[in-house]
């Protein structure tokens, strides 16, 4: 699968669909799950306290080297997040993240 599988371009940047796994070993982006079409991220903080949201933003904005937001599932696994830039170039680094 490809990025632009989970990604919408929006006037601003980009909206991404997650599905993240909280209280994993290590943090990143592990791949794209094909039946969800949602990007999978994995972060180490648990879900309290908006914890797991902030590690996510901060694990988006590394890798594309925009600040990202998560703007939406604040409460689920399931999320989408903005991420405002040039969408060429953040849905370039997110693919060679893959």
């Amino acid at each position: 699968m490809d990025v632009s599988d989970v990604t919408r371009r929006t006037g601003s940047g980009v909206e991404v669909d997650l599905q993240v796994s909280p209280k994993s070993s290590r943090s990143g982006i592990e791949g794209i799950d094909p039946w969800r079409k949602r990007l999978i991220i994995r972060v180490r903080a648990p879900p309290l306290d908006g914890r797991a949201n902030k590690e996510v933003e901060e694990v988006l904005s590394e890798v594309t080297g925009c600040k990202a937001s998560v703007s939406a599932g604040h409460t689920s696994r399931q999320k989408t997040a903005t991420i405002p830039g040039d969408p060429d170039t953040i849905c370039r680094r997110l693919q060679e993240r893959l």
